[in-house]
Order: structure tokens, then C-alpha cells, then sequence
């Protein structure tokens, strides 16, 4: 996975992200969108993230994995 810099963030679109109002998760590439569901499992097992909030960005991330080239 490239890295993503500051100015590459903030050059991707709305729909690039998972949480789009608060631009987090960056789910631009299969392998961030794997991240993205990774880190949210993370953060609701700390009390950081609500179940609801989780399953949005499990449902994005699974769009960008399940897509065909």
C-alpha cells in the first residue's frame, strides 16, 4: 500500500471516504478499505466508534473489496 500524504488526502473525493462528512477512513484502494475495516473493528472494541457507525464503514469498505477491475 502507497502512502497516502496530507496532499494526496486532500486531493481524494468525498466518496474515497467511508465516514464522507468527516473525511475518515480513505477507502480509495482494496487494501485501505481492508484497513478502514480493521481500524473501525479497533475502535468500537476501545468505545471510540458506536456498532452503527462501524457497519457504515464496513459496508463502504466491502463495496470498494468487492470490485471489479
Amino acid at each position: 500500500m502507497a502512502k497516502l500524504t496530507t496532499a494526496r488526502r486532500n486531493r481524494l473525493p468525498k466518496s474515497a471516504f467511508a465516514l464522507p462528512g468527516s473525511r475518515r477512513y480513505p477507502i480509495d484502494t482494496k487494501a485501505r478499505a481492508a484497513n478502514a475495516k480493521a481500524r473501525a473493528t479497533q475502535e468500537v472494541k476501545k468505545g471510540n466508534l458506536s456498532p452503527s457507525t462501524a457497519v457504515k464503514i464496513k459496508a463502504a469498505a466491502n463495496k470498494v473489496i468487492r470490485k471489479k477491475k
